[in-house]
């Protein structure tokens, strides 16, 4: 774990850096507050901060305050180091946004205990900010095939249709659905038709560019987002789709289901909002359907 120490007596900071080195911590030493606050400013900040009340430039005081307000979601655990110990300067202190205090000179039992206070207080933040990822992808991620689910693929689009927009770059998008699904269901069972979905939507993964985008619709739906491309390029990358699924039979427990996809293709003009664009694709694709399956549309 690193550890900023800002203290601006030479001796009280190499004391208190030999101190916290014992102690197994990789320390940085700072002699002022302005050095402090643009530490702790790097995206490799360190987490805890021994800061002393008094120092030249900045005081403890005002880092506390510029961190609070700078408002990171990696939460920084100040302690202060001060020689007062009055009930005023405590709370003074700590609304300035510290988490505790040292007073000088302090007793290296009492700092080894403080700081390992705080880092119970930043590991626990730590474990909170893991779940609340955590919790954010699995809500935008569809449980079956991994890849994004219909609120998180609408959000993309809407994002790449405004970037479009102000770039003034083609977008367009295919409506992806495979042929006689639900016999597949009925004639092997719905293991064996999440297993050709998951099939599926690997060897699309596999054949599509990194910075498109795929996402499961629903049931066997599938919205492909693929940006800076106008119909004909369109076209060449569902194409491709087509022959990389069709290419072999899914196998499941030792059954070969043949797969294929009918896909629907509709090109951003500048003028169609998000529903509008979805409907154009939502209509090729029953042209595609009609006209036999297996094969891309574009409306």
């Amino acid at each position: 774990m690193k550890i900023l120490i800002a203290e601006d007596d030479p001796t009280s900071r190499r004391i208190l850096g030999a101190v916290l080195t014992k102690l197994g911590y990789d320390v940085v030493s700072v002699a002022d507050g302005n050095e402090a606050w643009e530490e702790l400013k790097k995206d490799s900040s360190p987490r805890l901060a021994v800061l002393d009340w008094m120092m030249p430039g900045l005081t403890g005081l005002e880092v506390c305050s510029k961190v609070r307000a700078r408002g990171a979601e990696e939460y920084t655990y100040i302690i202060l180091l001060t020689s007062n110990s009055s009930h005023e300067d405590i709370v003074e202190g700590m609304k300035s946004g510290a988490d505790d205090y040292v007073v000088k000179p302090f007793n290296r039992s009492e700092l080894e205990a403080r700081v390992k206070a705080g880092l119970r207080i930043i590991n626990l933040q730590s474990e909170l900010l893991l779940a609340k990822e955590k919790i954010r992808v699995q809500s935008r991620t569809d449980a079956l095939t991994g890849i994004a689910n219909r609120r998180a693929i609408f959000d993309h689009l809407d994002g790449e249709l405004n970037r479009s927009e102000r770039e003034r770059k083609n977008i367009s998008i295919a409506m992806l659905d495979l042929d006689h699904f639900k016999s597949i269901n009925d004639s092997y069972g719905h293991q064996a038709g999440d297993a050709v979905l998951k099939e599926c939507v690997r060897r699309i993964s596999s054949t599509i560019r990194p910075y498109d985008f795929l996402g499961r619709y629903g049931g066997e739906e599938f919205l492909l987002v693929l940006p800076g491309t106008d119909e004909s390029n369109a076209m060449l990358v569902c194409e491709r789709i087509l022959e990389q699924v069709q290419a072999e039979p899914v196998v499941f427990k030792g059954i070969s289901i043949p797969c294929t996809l009918s896909i629907g293709l509709a090109t951003w003009s500048g003028r169609e909002d998000v529903d509008k664009l979805i409907e154009a694709s939502d209509k090729a694709l029953y042209m595609a359907k009609d006209k036999g399956r297996n094969r891309v549309v574009f409306f």
